[in-house]
């Protein structure tokens, strides 16, 4: 803790406020679309605020994982405004004929108890009796935190505070659970301080604030949360990781660089991962939620950088991304260990893991009897051990129950389907499986697994189609299609949700690394689109912890078309 108060010490930033002091510029809030960290920190801050105002007892409330009053308190707020931007001039300016208060100076040490936790995984706490939110990473419900004050966001309520140190733990933190020196300076994990099932019970309540915050769905329409399916394991589960150093130090003027005049490195600089809430690089040797052979390539490109160091004139980013090459026990090469390989064996088979450093090259990835060979730099799931659960999942629920009254479903779309993960791990269950993405080098991928698994063309093929017409190269009908999509963070494009809105396939089956943007695409596609008659409701809601240890869940939400019938008998 007294490397990380130090080096808290030792930040700059630049002064941003505090009441008395020079005006502070605010923000035009912009629409909820993102599902940025800033909009769902402000969604979190503003329901505990309103929470805070309901029980006009601020010192009282009780810390939790998931503030009850929450959902109540989100009722109390007022409704966006005709134009889609939060309106926050009902909830957090409504104690305008109320005394200013007086805020901490910035960088002041002040002693803050933590609440509860928000969806971005940093607690929400509080300082005496003060109706300012503290945002402060790295604690748990029920914590009292020493912190530096960073920043005042006064028209949202809330300022940003740095980690000190703890001063009293709350009920949910233990600090023995910590796995690695850097927690608490390190950008990457949030939660090593909590017990598992908590931290699984915290990722469920992510889920269910999303769609409360980001759906604009009435809550009748949005089923309970399912318990979130949690990763076999917690540590050393990371598949890939990228570590980085950054430039040599010094300016170069533009008559320098005009003139080719290149910097060089007078020592090894520091390789590893961002500072939280700093923009600098830790000097990390190791990483704990790696899988071993990335551990043991992490080790190895450090010292190959160190040794090579003056060949660089500029910062880089080191690639660690594990591949397993798979034998048969019987294979007399099983007895052979190449060097930098680790050795897993199993009853059938032995898996020779290494650790790819080329961005261009392959890798190759198991989940159960099903292979991937993938460009090593390419997206692909990074936590192998989940990964077979997680697929049967979506297979035990990509068909829905069987109907009397409504055709089998016998065809599947795959959209963003990269590699082929989908496509190729639920192709067995259909007549003929498609799977489809704007990016050709996905496709070329993607077509090589499905030989690698057997499966010919005519039950699972994959084409490149430019994102306006995605549906038009399909033929299939739509009461026997179910439409799988995975897309990047940012969710879907009005454009797309157009598409499939038109097409109306009878399931859709949506997975989100990010589930606030999901909430909001879900959210269209239940209320629908003017002109475009097709709606759905909300089979079920499930998070799946695919980063434990980090307050990063991915969201399953199954979805079935109304019926034409149906709607007009709820009207």
């Amino acid at each position: 803790m007294d490397s990380a108060q130090s080096q808290g010490q030792g930040r700059k930033r630049q002064w941003q406020g505090g009441r008395g002091a020079k005006k502070q510029r605010t923000r035009k809030e912009k629409p909820i679309k993102e599902g940025s960290n800033d909009e769902v920190l402000l969604a979190d801050v503003r329901a505990l605020f309103a929470a805070q105002k309901l029980t006009n007892s601020p010192s009282k409330s009780e810390p939790s994982l998931d503030n009850p009053t929450a959902p109540e308190a989100t009722s109390a707020e007022a409704p966006p405004t005709q134009d889609g931007e939060l309106n926050t001039s009902a909830t957090l300016e409504g104690d305008k004929e109320a005394d200013a208060e007086r805020l901490p100076e910035p960088f002041t040490e002040i002693e803050v108890k933590v609440l509860e936790l928000s969806s971005t995984g940093d607690g929400l706490a509080q300082y005496k009796s003060s109706k300012q939110i503290y945002v402060v990473p790295f604690t748990a419900p029920g914590d009292v935190i020493k912190v530096k004050v960073v920043r005042h966001l006064e028209h949202e309520n809330y300022s940003h505070a740095d980690f000190i140190s703890v001063i009293t733990p709350g009920p949910l933190r233990d600090d023995n659970r910590i796995n690695c020196k850097y927690f608490s300076t390190c950008s990457g994990c949030q939660f090593q301080m909590l017990d598992y099932s908590t931290q699984l019970q915290h990722k469920r309540s992510i889920v269910g604030k999303a769609y409360r915050n980001f759906s604009q769905l009435p809550p009748e329409l949005v089923p309970i949360i399912k318990d979130t399916i949690g990763s076999p394991l917690q540590y050393g589960y990371r598949t890939k990781l990228t570590p980085h150093f950054d430039g040599p130090p010094g300016h170069r003027s533009k008559i320098d660089k005009r003139n080719g005049v290149k910097s060089h490195f007078k020592e090894v600089p520091e390789i590893g991962f961002m500072a939280k809430g700093a923009r600098r690089t830790l000097d990390i040797e190791d990483c704990p939620i790696g899988t071993d052979i990335v551990r043991l390539g992490m080790k190895r490109e450090r010292a190959l950088v160190a040794k090579e160091i003056n060949k660089y004139q500029k910062g880089a980013t080191i690639l660690l991304r594990e591949s397993t090459a798979r034998i048969r026990n019987d294979d007399g090469k099983v007895s052979k260990t190449p060097p930098d390989t680790i050795k897993v064996k199993t009853e059938e088979y032995t898996d020779f893991k290494t650790c790819v450093t080329d961005n261009n090259g392959t890798s190759t990835e198991y989940i159960d009897d099903f292979v991937f060979t993938n460009t090593a730099g390419a997206f692909f799931q990074n936590n192998n051990s989940i990964l077979s659960v997680f697929t049967q999942y979506i297979r035990d629920h990509i068909l829905p129950p069987p109907s009397e009254t409504s055709p089998k479903i016998k065809y599947l779309i795959d959209a963003y389907s990269g590699s082929g993960l989908f496509t190729i791990t639920l192709a067995s269950l259909f007549t003929s499986s498609t799977g489809i993405d704007i990016a050709a080098s996905s496709i070329t991928s993607a077509r090589e697994n499905a030989r690698l698994n057997n499966l010919p063309p005519e039950q699972c093929t994959f084409i490149a189609a430019d994102a306006p017409e995605l549906f038009k190269s399909v033929t299939y009908p739509k009461d026997e299609t179910v439409v799988v999509i995975d897309p990047p963070r940012k969710g879907c494009d009005e454009s797309f949700l157009t598409q499939l809105l038109k097409f109306g396939p009878r399931r859709v089956v949506y997975v989100s690394c990010n589930v606030h943007t999901q909430a909001r695409d879900v959210g269209v596609l239940v209320r629908g689109m003017e002109g475009k008659g097709t709606k759905y409701e909300i089979e079920s809601l499930r998070g799946f912890d695919f980063f434990p240890q980090t307050g990063h869940v991915e969201g399953v939400a199954v979805l079935n078309r109304i019926e034409a019938e149906v709607e007009e008998k709820k009207d």
